[in-house]
Parts: structure tokens; sequence; C-alpha cells
């Protein structure tokens, strides 16, 4: 029996896919903790407005990718952007050791964003192909953690670079990316079937064309429900992206210590509390929606409000005991509302246009944290990050109102729609995951 027909084979891509997640997210992140290492080579580095640009740049270039890599991963194989993905993007932080200059870093950045942008729509629509109800939104949430892992050891680039250098920081960090690429090319398979237009679940259905774009386009952008989806996760974008930016800052400033310690403990403890909320709310959401198929829009609208006043006295507080507490109720939020945004989606997007979706909401929410870093920059030395992350926590209140008062799903798989009736136009018994 081939590997990808084995029972185990699903929860093997997760753990796969996994260790991609902590690349992707500590190759892009080592930057932020290495600013001052850098700043000694790079004068540039030393204006944080100059940091904030070349921080956005990957963001802004990421953002504008991911709607098109999103299309062309519900059309092709989506182990082999992965593969490419990674091939790249590893390529790149292992060139980066080579800068001398802050354009060059620049360049390198915005190709970092496009390869990286790859990644995210096809690895959860992937996902998701592979858990068709039972364990989605924990499968996808322990898919989620490897980017909190590599947030957080992203968080030590400061450290190690001071133990070598920071050349070669990104010199191993990138050969250890391209090797593990080759180990995907054997180990990671496409689901049987992905690239179809039809439902294969449709009793006596036949295999169709792929649907154009714009069909695909016009099926996506025609549910209310994906607006508003759109909307919450871009709001929690904001902040999101700005405590992977800028709360190591913030620690050093509201804390009064080095980046050598604010660094980490600014990233470990939001991704060790992102863990536990995904934890947490996987489990809870897959339960819970067996008795009540809004019971995954609860558990990320719980996850959600956790989030507001954590945000306040992040921003606020200059005790560290305080601090951390803050950290770690967003960070619990947070990994609650993170597991459930694509089994959200699968709710009212078909698996035919997911990954264009989600492509589209990445989009969206890497462009709100771009203008955010820059924001952010602009303003820290005028209104206080302090003040700003504060703030964010008023953002979010608007999107749990509209996430509770809108999202009324039917199904916990939009595909089960087709399922409910056969070609005959006949009802047929509704299969349930």
């Amino acid at each position: 029996m081939a590997l990808q027909n084995k029972k185990f084979y699903p929860w093997l891509v997760v753990g796969l896919l996994w260790v991609v997640a902590l690349l992707n997210y500590m190759d892009r992140q080592m930057l932020s903790t290495m600013q001052a290492n850098i700043a000694l080579d790079i004068e540039a580095l030393r204006n944080a407005e100059a940091f904030g640009a070349l921080m956005a740049i990957f963001l802004w270039v990421y953002g504008i990718a991911s709607p098109f890599s999103g299309a062309v991963a519900d059309r092709i194989s989506r182990k082999w952007l992965i593969v490419g993905s990674l091939g790249v993007w590893s390529a790149v932080t292992y060139a980066m050791g080579y800068c001398n200059d802050f354009h060059q870093l620049m360049w390198l950045r915005g190709i970092m964003g496009i390869s990286e942008a790859l990644y995210i729509p096809s690895a959860l629509s992937l996902i998701a192909d592979f858990f068709t109800g039972k364990g989605r939104s924990l499968a996808i949430g322990l898919h989620m953690t490897g980017l909190y892992c590599g947030q957080a050891l992203g968080g030590f680039g400061s450290m190690v670079a001071g133990a070598w250098s920071w050349q070669s920081t990104f010199h191993w960090f990138g050969i250890i990316g391209v090797a593990y690429a080759f180990v995907l090319i054997f180990l990671l398979h496409e689901k049987p079937g992905h690239g179809n237009a039809a439902v294969n679940a449709v009793k006596s259905s036949k295999p169709k064309n792929s649907e154009s774009l714009v069909r695909s386009l016009a099926v996506v952008f025609s549910t209310a429900a994906f607006w508003v989806i759109l909307f919450f996760f871009a709001s929690s974008s904001i902040p999101g992206w700005a405590t992977k930016n800028w709360l190591p800052t913030l620690f050093q400033d509201n804390l009064n210590m080095s980046m050598e310690w604010a660094g980490p403990m600014a990233t470990l403890t939001i991704a060790v509390a992102s863990f536990i909320g995904v934890m947490i709310g996987g489990p809870i959401s897959d339960r819970w929606v067996k008795r009540n198929v809004r019971g995954r829009i609860y558990t990320s609208a719980i996850g959600l409000a956790m989030m507001i006043p954590a945000l306040v006295l992040i921003g606020l507080a200059h005790n560290a005991i305080l601090s951390v507490a803050a950290g770690l109720f967003f960070g619990i939020g947070y990994g609650m509302f993170d597991a459930n945004n694509m089994p959200i989606l699968c709710q009212f997007v078909s698996s035919r246009q997911r990954a264009m979706a989600y492509g589209f909401m990445n989009s969206l929410g890497v462009i709100m944290g771009a203008i955010t870093t820059q924001v952010l920059g602009s303003l820290a030395s005028t209104v206080g990050l302090g003040m700003c992350f504060a703030i964010m926590g008023g953002i979010l209140v608007i999107a749990l109102a509209l996430q509770l008062i809108v999202l009324r799903p039917k199904y916990d798989d939009k595909d089960q729609e087709f399922e409910a009736v056969s070609p005959e136009g006949e009802e047929a018994e509704t299969i349930t995951a």
C-alpha cells in the first residue's frame, strides 16, 4: 500500500508541514530580533523608520502575491508549490548572509515575500482536504503551532547572532531549509482528485475541467459571509503582525531591558500561549460543531474576545509580570481564533476555491500588517507603541460583533450542500464527518 493511502498519512502530512511552517516564520522573524546586530554593519537599520520599511516590504509583496498563489494552488499540485516555495525562501535566507547594504536586504526580502506567499494557501487547503470534518480544527491548529514555534525560535536570533554572527545565522538556517525541501519531495503527496471542479463526493458524478478563474472569483466574492470573514481576519492581523514585528521593541522600551532578553521574552510568550490556545480551541471547535453548526464560530469568537483586553494591558503595562500575563492571555485567544479560520472558511467556500479564498484572506491580512508595521514605525516616537497596541483592541470589538451576527453556516463543510442532492435532483443522505 502506498504511503499516502495509509490511515496515519493525514497526520504525517500535518507533521511534515509543521516543520515547513516553523521554517517559514523563523526565517522571516530572525530579522526583527537581529536588527541591532545587523545595524553594526549596515548603518541604515539604526533608523526605526527604515527598519519598519524593510519589514513592511516583505509584507507588501507577500500580500499582493497571496491571491495569485491561492488561485494557482486550486489548480496544480500543492506538493510542488510547497517544495518550491520552501526551497526558494531558504535560498534567499542563505543569501541574506552576504548582504552589505540596505538595498540588497530590501530586494531579498521582496523575493522572500513572493516565495513564502505560495506556502500558506497550499498547505492549509491540503490539510483541510485530508481532514473532511473530524479533527479539522485540531489538524490545522497543530500546523499553525509550527508558525508560533518558528516565531519563538526567531526571537533568539539576536542571541545566536551574538554567539556566531548574523551572517552565519542566515547561512545555516538557509541550508537547513533547502535540505528539508528534498525530504518533502519523497514524503509529501497531493490529495487524490485535487484540481477537479466537480465535487467528488456527489454520487455518480464525473470529474470535469477545472473552473475558470473568473468563475471561481465570482462564486467566492458573491458570498456575503466571505466579506465578513475577510474583515475579521484582516482586523486580527493588525495586532497579530504588530506583536510579531514590534512587541520585542515594546517590551524593550516599557520594561527597560536589552533586546537579547526582550526578543525571546516577547516571542516565546506569544508562541507558547498560542500553542495552548490551539490545543484548547481545536478540540473544543471539533466537538462543539457536532452539536451546533456554529460551534467553530463561537470558539473563534471566544478567542477574539480574549484578545481585546489583553492588547490594552500589553500596551499600557510597565511591569514584567503584567506584560507577560497579558501576552499569555492574548496568545491563548489568538490560538483559539487562528485554529478556526480555515475550518470556518470551509463552511462557506467549496473545496474548489478554498486555496484562492484563503489567499485573499492572507493577502488582506498581510497588507494590513504591512500598513501597521510602517505606521507603528512612524508613531513610535510620537504617540508611542504602547498606546497604539491599546487602540488595536477597539478594532477587534467591531470584528467580533460582525462575526457573531452575520456568520450562520448550514453545514460544517460547504461541499455537503452538493452531497445533500443527488445528480438527478433527488434528496440524498448527507454524509456527516
